[in-house]
C-alpha cells in the first residue's frame, strides 16, 4: 500500500467534521492508524425505535448512513494495514522479528474485528429504521389463511408462535397484528428487537437475560426488582424464570405475549443462544404441566421473528424451533399486489401490475415501495421499470445496502455472483445459501437457489464481476 494511503491520514482528510451518534469528532485526536485510538472508541449513540408504526426521523438516519461509511473507509483502511504486515511475516525467517510481526498482526487483526462489530451494530440500525419507516406508510396486505392461523394460536394456553421470512418480507408487521389482536383480547404485551440489543448487552449470558426481565418489565411498567427475584444461588437460567414466575407472570391472571423479533441476532452469540433456546423450550414444556406451576405458565405466549434458518444446530429436546406454530411468510401473489394497488387509489392494467410482478416478484418491500411512488407521481411506470436496476432508480439505496452485505462478505460474494450468472438453479454451501436467503438474495428451489427477483438479477449481474 503506498505511503500516501497510509490509514493515519484518515484523521486529515475523511472524518474531518463527521458527525456521530449526535456529536461532532475533532480531526486533530482521530488517528485509524493508532492501536484503541479514538476512531475505534467511537460511540453509536442509543437508537431509538418505537414499536408499531412510529417513524425514524431522516437526519438520524442520514447520521447512521455517513457514520457506516465513515466506519466502512476505516474497515478498508485497516483491512490493508492488516494485510500489509501479513506479507513479510509469512517470508520472515528471524526468530524474533517474526514474534514481533505475529503480536502486532494480532492487535491489528482484534482492532479490525471492532470496526466490523461496529459496522454491524450500525447495518442493524439502518435496517431497523428501514424497517420502522416502512411500517408507518404501508397498507396492510393479508395473506390468507396466516394471519387467522396466528390469531388462533395466540389464545392457546402456553402458545410458542415462530414467523419465518427474509429480510423485510412483513415479519415485523404481521407481528404486529399478531400483538394488536392480543390486546384487543384484554392480553398484555411485551416485544424485544433483539436488532436494537447494544453489543454490550449480548457480551454474556447474564447481562442478557438481566435485560430481558428488565426490557419486558417495562414494557409492562413495572418496577424491575431484579435485587428481590435474582438470587446468586441459582443458574441463570433458573434466575430467568424464577423472575417471570414470580413476578412478571403472578401479579395478574392477564395473559402475557412475549415477542422476540430479529432472533438471529443470537446465532452469532455461541455463550447465549443454546441456553436461550434451552430457556425458551423450558418455558414452552413448564405450560404443558396440569399442577399450579403449568397453570402460571399456560398464561405466557411466545412469539419468536427471525429471517433464516441457519441457526446452530440444537438438540431436538432442547430447541424452540420444532415445537408450536411455524409460519413461513411467502411473497405477494398477483391477486394480493392487484388488492394493494386497489387499496391505494392506483389505476393500473393488468399488463401494468404483470411488468411489476415480472421485476419485483411479490417482493412486499419493493412492491410497497413502487406502489407508494407510483401513488406519489414521483415516477412513471415506464420510468420506474426502466430505471430500477439502475443507481438513478427508487430502489438504489435498498440495493446499496445489499451489495454492501456482499461486498463484506467474500464467501456470500462469490457464490452470489455464480447464482446471477447461472441459467438454472446453482446448488451452494448451506450456510451461505441460507445467509443469502436470509438478505432476501436467493428463492429456495429444492436445495437450490435462484435470484430473489429479476430485479436483482440486473443489477448485481453487472456489479459483481
Amino acid at each position: 500500500m503506498p505511503d500516501s494511503e497510509d490509514p493515519k491520514q484518515v484523521s486529515n482528510n475523511d472524518l474531518r467534521n463527521t458527525q456521530f451518534g449526535g456529536g461532532f469528532i475533532n480531526a486533530e485526536i482521530v488517528n485509524a492508524g493508532r492501536i484503541g485510538g479514538d476512531i475505534y472508541n467511537i460511540h453509536l449513540g442509543q437508537h431509538t425505535a418505537a414499536s408499531g408504526n412510529s417513524v425514524q426521523s431522516q437526519n438520524q438516519r442520514q447520521r447512521s448512513q455517513q457514520e457506516r461509511d465513515s466506519l466502512d473507509q476505516a474497515y478498508t483502511l485497516q483491512s490493508q494495514k492488516v494485510a500489509k504486515i501479513r506479507t513479510p511475516l509469512v517470508i520472515e525467517t528471524d526468530v524474533s522479528r517474526k514474534f514481533q510481526y505475529e503480536q502486532q498482526l494480532q492487535a491489528e487483526e482484534r482492532t479490525l474485528k471492532e470496526l466490523g462489530d461496529k459496522l454491524d451494530a450500525i447495518e442493524q440500525q439502518l435496517q431497523a429504521a428501514e424497517n420502522s419507516g416502512l411500517g408507518a406508510d404501508t397498507t396492510y396486505i393479508e395473506r390468507p389463511p396466516i394471519e387467522d392461523k396466528c390469531y388462533k394460536a395466540i389464545v392457546q394456553p402456553g402458545a410458542l408462535i415462530r414467523l419465518k421470512a427474509p429480510q423485510r418480507m412483513g415479519k415485523t408487521l404481521l407481528l404486529e397484528k399478531t400483538l394488536d389482536y392480543a390486546r384487543h383480547q384484554g392480553y398484555q404485551t411485551a416485544k424485544i428487537d433483539l436488532q436494537l440489543a447494544d453489543v454490550d448487552i449480548l457480551a454474556n449470558l447474564k447481562t442478557f437475560l438481566q435485560w430481558l426481565c428488565v426490557d419486558v418489565a417495562d414494557s409492562l411498567e413495572l418496577e424491575p426488582q431484579l435485587d428481590k427475584h435474582w438470587q446468586e444461588v441459582f443458574g441463570l437460567n433458573k434466575n430467568c424464570t424464577r423472575y417471570f414466575q414470580k413476578y412478571l407472570l403472578s401479579l395478574t391472571d392477564t395473559p402475557l405475549v412475549l415477542a422476540i423479533d430479529n432472533f438471529e441476532r443470537l446465532f452469532e452469540y455461541p455463550e447465549i443462544f443454546p441456553q436461550f433456546c434451552l430457556l425458551l423450550r423450558g418455558w414452552y414444556e413448564a405450560a404443558k404441566q396440569g399442577d399450579k406451576i403449568g397453570n402460571i405458565w399456560k398464561k405466557l405466549r411466545l412469539v419468536v421473528v427471525h429471517s433464516t434458518e441457519s441457526y446452530p444446530s440444537l438438540d431436538s429436546n432442547h430447541s424452540p424451533f420444532n415445537v408450536g406454530l411455524a409460519i413461513d411468510l411467502p411473497e405477494f401473489n398477483l391477486q394480493q399486489v392487484t388488492n394493494l394497488a386497489e387499496q391505494s387509489e392506483l389505476s393500473l392494467e393488468e399488463q401494468d401490475l404483470s411488468g411489476l410482478m415480472e421485476l419485483l416478484g411479490g417482493h412486499p418491500y419493493l412492491v410497497q415501495s413502487a406502489i407508494a411512488h407510483l401513488k406519489s407521481q414521483q415516477v412513471t411506470l415506464e420510468d420506474l421499470l426502466r430505471l430500477a436496476p439502475t443507481e438513478q432508480g427508487i430502489f438504489s439505496g435498498h440495493l446499496r445496502q445489499q451489495l454492501w452485505h456482499l461486498q463484506h462478505n467474500l464467501q456470500l460474494e462469490i457464490g452470489y455472483k455464480k447464482v446471477v450468472g447461472a441459467n438454472a438453479p446453482m446448488r451452494l454451501d448451506t450456510e451461505v445459501v441460507f445467509k443469502l436467503h436470509s438478505l432476501g438474495l436467493v428463492k429456495l428451489v429444492s436445495n437450490d437457489c435462484v435470484p430473489g427477483c429479476d430485479l436483482y438479477r440486473q443489477y448485481f449481474s453487472t456489479r459483481l464481476e
